[in-house]
């Protein structure tokens, strides 16, 4: 999936389940998290500000025991 299809299926959900779209987010940004990175994933999140709307938190990568 490319950050354009995520940033379309984010809106498409939040137009058509309001505040409860989080489920539906959720899935997206796992599956750009997993395509794209952590980094990309993150954007997403702050672009749309979906910590705050819909309790979805930026994450960080798993550590290497630094």
């Amino acid at each position: 999936m490319t950050t354009d299809e995520a940033r379309q299926r984010i809106q498409a959900a939040i137009d058509q389940f309001g505040s409860k779209a989080a489920p539906m987010i959720d899935l997206v940004i796992s599956e750009v998290r997993s395509g794209e990175g952590y980094q990309t994933a993150n954007e997403l999140i702050d672009e749309f500000d979906l910590e705050l709307h819909f309790n979805i938190p930026p994450t960080e990568p798993e550590s290497s025991g630094d």
